[in-house]
């Protein structure tokens, strides 16, 4: 374990992860990040499905792939892993004496699913009233879905994200895409962390715990911002229209002598200063392009006449000439180069994580490397005191924790219990 000079956030939360996937890992993830002890719970044998859903896998110490998922490792930094069979009375006595000590829990079951263990919400705020319970479903504690299974994919497709997503029908390659990693289960992560961090304050002032009920399919619609906003007040269902902006031009891709760049112009001035950097001082007063409503409705014209001048130089020349006009612009990176770049690696973007000598011994994984979190409390500072652990691999230390002798812990492991 690490040290560092400065406290972290949460070193005082004790939360339960009963979540599976992504969604609720990373929500657990961002809690961890912030100093929050986070107990992850796992079926034995077999653990969170991630663990398995390669390739990529995890490379040995002589390069060789693992049996080990590198899925499960961008959500499961700083946790604890301890493997519990839920479906056993025994397995549920444990998780509930773990909710009676924690201050969260993060559950991602169907609707009802835990009801069958006595781990629902009112069961355990029976035991722990100051608990705060947050439940991760598809389509929320309520309505005609509820009872459905949700997944990322599903929810881009049924909330409208996909088909507003990728190029228009008729272009090569037209139609509805999907975004390039699980969106909505990321941003319902996050969206979950930051009312778990409400709850914490209203309990400051209350002392209860309270349900949160998180929903995908709440998320996703949520999360369409601009576009829906545009929906919701004019009737008029947007279109794809690739990596152009429905309300901003130019602001998209463009071909160069090498490749292609981004961008980005969100203003008049920004579009002025274009100009004279290309030397088409001309763009800046034709009556079709002086101001951005203009530009977008002759958003054909204008990227044409880009094109034709963009081609001519290399995407490293044109990012020098435009920067230094604070034009906003940029490559399109591969994630290759994207780790590589000069500025992802001042800000230490990435991390190496060693594991310790025994988690080495089981796996001969030596490190793993993750994303730093982008969180920068300047004087509580997140942390990075544990890589994405093994399967149970600290199931002993937190029973023991409990009060649990080696002979109870081993009784509770032959019986298939942890």
């Amino acid at each position: 374990m690490t040290t560092q000079e400065k406290p972290s956030a949460l070193p005082h939360i004790k939360v339960l992860d009963l979540s599976r996937v992504l969604a609720g890992p990373w929500c657990t993830q961002m809690l961890a990040d912030l100093g929050a002890d986070v107990i992850k719970i796992e079926k034995p044998g077999e653990g969170d499905d991630t663990r398995h859903w390669g390739p990529p896998f995890l490379h040995d110490a002589d390069g060789n792939p693992t049996q080990h998922a590198t899925y499960f490792t961008a959500c499961n930094r700083n946790k604890r892993s301890v493997t519990i069979d839920m479906a056993q009375p025994e397995g549920q006595a444990l998780i509930r004496q773990m909710a009676l000590h924690s201050d969260v829990l993060v559950e991602n079951f169907k609707v009802g699913g835990l009801a069958k263990y006595g781990l629902d919400y009112e069961s355990l705020k029976a035991l722990n009233p100051r608990l705060i319970y947050c439940s991760i479903t598809g389509f929320g504690q309520d309505g005609p879905y509820a009872g459905r299974a949700g997944y990322d994919l599903m929810i881009q497709a049924m909330s409208g994200m996909m088909d507003i997503t990728g190029r228009a029908d008729g272009t090569p390659g037209g139609g509805p895409q999907r975004v390039g990693v699980a969106l909505i289960d990321l941003f319902t992560g996050v969206y979950a962390c930051s009312a778990i961090l409400a709850a914490i304050e209203v309990r400051h002032r209350t002392g209860q715990g309270q349900l949160i009920d998180m929903a995908l399919l709440d998320v996703g619609m949520a999360i369409l911002a601009n576009q829906a906003a545009g929906f919701l007040n004019t009737d008029k269902v947007p279109q794809r229209q690739g990596n152009s902006h429905p309300s901003l031009a130019p602001y998209q891709d463009f071909p160069t002598l090498d490749g292609a760049m981004l961008l980005a112009i969100g203003n008049d001035g920004q579009f002025a200063r274009f100009c004279a950097a290309t030397e088409q001082p001309q763009w800046a007063a034709d009556p079709r392009f002086a101001t951005n409503r203009l530009r977008v409705e002759h958003r054909a014209e204008l990227a044409s006449a880009i094109t034709t001048v963009t081609r001519h130089r290399t995407t490293a020349q044109w990012i020098a000439l435009l920067e230094d006009k604070a034009v906003p612009c940029g490559p399109i990176n591969s994630l290759g180069q994207a780790f590589a770049d000069e500025q992802v690696v001042a800000r230490k973007l990435k991390l190496n994580q060693p594991l310790a000598p025994e988690s080495i011994a089981k796996t001969d994984i030596n490190s793993i490397a993750t994303v730093a979190s982008p969180l920068r409390l300047m004087d509580t500072p997140a942390v990075v005191h544990r890589p994405p652990p093994a399967l149970g691999e600290h199931t002993v230390e937190v029973l023991a924790g409990l009060g649990l002798g080696p002979a109870a812990i081993e009784q509770l492991r032959n019986a298939s219990v942890v």
